[in-house]
């Protein structure tokens, strides 16, 4: 047998302006309930229900920009003298580090986008190993196509 608890919060109203005038205080009324471990938001009789988006975060994608942030750290503190060094010492193919390593020129939009699983559906790793523009109000605008 599930125990299920459950709590009540706000009422209907307009918002509130405190004596001072610096914060405003507005009520929302919902319901928390406790079901099986889970906290679950009930919205109001009548009210359209309250869903998440649920976020899409492609692993591939995160685990490409954190290589291409720790190889290129380990380029800029001179453990490796070039990009060849690198490549033999993680024994991947050089051209393949050289287009991972253009994530770190990824827009921090983009990166962050891409962190909380809000990039583009349809974006893969693979378009972002082509060649990308530099200026990064240029990227945000051809990542999110289709998306």
């Amino acid at each position: 047998m599930t125990h299920t608890a459950t709590m009540h919060a706000g009422q209907f109203g307009g918002p509130t302006l405190s004596k001072d005038g610096r914060t405003m205080t507005i009520r929302i009324p919902i319901t928390l309930r406790h079901q099986g471990g889970q906290k679950r938001v009930v919205t109001p009789l009548g009210a359209t229900p309250w869903i998440p988006t649920p976020s899409r975060v492609d692993n591939t994608i995160v685990k490409a920009i954190v290589r291409a942030h720790r190889w290129r750290e380990m380029l800029e503190s001179g453990r490796y003298a070039s990009l060849r060094d690198l490549a033999k010492a993680e024994a991947i193919n050089e051209s393949y580090l050289g287009r991972i390593l253009r994530l770190t020129l990824l827009s921090p939009t983009i990166v962050e986008a891409i962190l909380e699983g809000r990039q583009a559906a349809t974006l893969e790793l693979d378009d972002l190993l082509t060649p990308f523009p530099i200026d990064w109000n240029e990227q945000v605008g051809s990542f999110n196509k289709g998306g």
